[in-house]
């Protein structure tokens, strides 16, 4: 198959890119080099420096191709409002670009890399209430040290568990949040209209080898590896009890990989999850322990907007599409606290 991968020079589309063409598959990565210079691809793939909120680049780098792979945004929270035009432009104007020359060229078959953070919060039971959605915290509950979020009808501090790709989608808290759910929606609507195959795979906090630095990508996975390569101790936020999960990229690779084999017509959403949920305290504790450094500090702080818990089951993506993750939490911890990090150029 021919495959156009987009952004196919960042952390996860490089890996997406050798793993294509080991399968067979005829590759073509074009990407805006926004982090600095490519890595080393197989002498199969063909690179193309190029931006997709150009059309004129878009148009030319579909030609004969069947499936795209589309990984091109800016990820992480960035300077907020102030980068808003940026990440509109590279995330929301350039699959718009992308999807309008994949219609002109009857191209029917579509890879997202999306996001976990369209979600916000993890699902929330009042132990009285049942369901509920909470409140975002404040600030005088954070300064107080109350950081589990609580019933808005009786105040109970209320327990998490993994959302689903039918949950109801959170409010975006950031820009970048907007973009990456504006992205689903355009893919959806482009699904919708022309009957085409799209699947949008929501990663979690992705980490492993080559990640760069302080990446956000992985958010506080690729921070704590950061001290710990320099032998500081991790500042660990509010009380350690945040709960994310941390999935490896080779697993998020294979499920790229299997999300090929998914034909049918309209988007269909996956979550791309270890299954092993852990709270950022045991993240650091993992990693200096493997690395056999300054053991974590826990300091109180914390960052307003951030939610207290997000996790996703990945048990769709592992009924439909045979998927499972190989890496588990331990094995991997152990492998990303002395891997090498990619630092920009």
């Amino acid at each position: 198959m021919r495959i156009l991968l987009t952004g196919g020079a960042g952390f996860i589309g490089s890996r997406v890119a050798g793993k294509l063409v080991e399968d067979g598959h005829e590759v073509r990565v074009v990407d805006a080099l926004v982090h600095g210079a490519p890595p080393v691809f197989p002498e199969e793939v063909e690179f193309v420096h190029g931006d997709l909120r150009d059309p004129d680049t878009v148009d030319r780098v579909l030609g004969g191709v069947e499936l795209v792979s589309h990984h091109a945004a800016m990820v992480g929270r960035g300077k907020e409002i102030l980068d808003g035009p940026r990440y509109v432009g590279c995330n929301d104007l350039g699959t718009a670009n992308l999807l309008a020359a994949m219609t002109r060229r009857d191209i029917g078959q579509l890879v997202l890399a999306s996001s976990v953070v369209i979600y916000g919060d993890s699902r929330y039971d009042c132990p009285e209430h049942a369901r509920v959605r909470p409140s975002r915290r404040t600030r005088a509950d954070m300064d107080a040290g109350r950081y589990e979020p609580r019933c808005p009808e009786c105040g109970a501090e209320l327990v998490a568990s993994a959302v689903r790709e039918d949950d109801p989608l959170d409010p975006p808290r950031n820009v970048y949040a907007v973009t990456k759910l504006a992205q689903e929606y355009l893919v959806g609507a482009w699904a919708n209209e022309t009957g085409a195959a799209a699947v949008a795979l929501r990663y979690h906090n992705v980490y492993g080898p080559g990640i760069p630095y302080d990446s956000p990508y992985s958010g506080v996975a690729a921070t704590f590896r950061s001290a710990v390569r320099a032998g500081r101790a991790p500042r660990v936020f509010e009380d350690g009890g945040p709960t994310r999960d941390f999935v490896h990229v080779s697993d998020v690779v294979s499920a790229n990989l299997a999300a090929l084999r998914w034909t049918g017509a309209g988007m269909r959403a996956f979550n791309v999850a270890s299954g092993e949920p852990r709270t950022i305290g045991q993240l650091a504790t993992a990693l200096t322990e493997a690395a056999g450094t300054p053991a974590p500090v826990v300091t109180g702080e914390y960052r307003p907007g951030d939610v207290r818990h997000i996790v996703a089951s990945a048990d769709r993506l592992r009924a439909e599409l045979s998927w499972r993750p190989e890496i588990g939490f331990h094995a991997g911890m152990r492998e990303f606290a002395t891997t090498e990090m990619r630092y920009a150029s």
